[in-house]
């Protein structure tokens, strides 16, 4: 929508959603749709953890229910 302001000038009305850029460096939206996130426990006190549990946290995880649509929402898809 927009509101003519002078003669020439254009003013824009409408508010623009903005992206939660904490969210969007967090996670990952798939071509289907899915919502993934890493995975936790990689950070430190990896000595103790088995190589075969270090290589297992590196493969994403799929958020479900709730929480995938409020993350779709903050990063604007929903």
């Amino acid at each position: 929508m927009f509101r003519v302001v002078g003669e020439n000038q254009l003013n824009m009305n409408i508010n623009k959603q903005k992206t939660r850029s904490g969210v969007a460096k967090r996670f990952k939206i798939t071509a289907s749709g899915k919502v993934l996130r890493r995975n936790q426990n990689m950070r430190h006190l990896r000595r103790k953890k088995s190589k075969k549990a270090i290589r297992a946290y590196r493969i994403p995880i799929e958020v479900k229910g709730v929480w995938a649509r409020k993350i779709k929402r903050m990063l604007g898809e929903a």
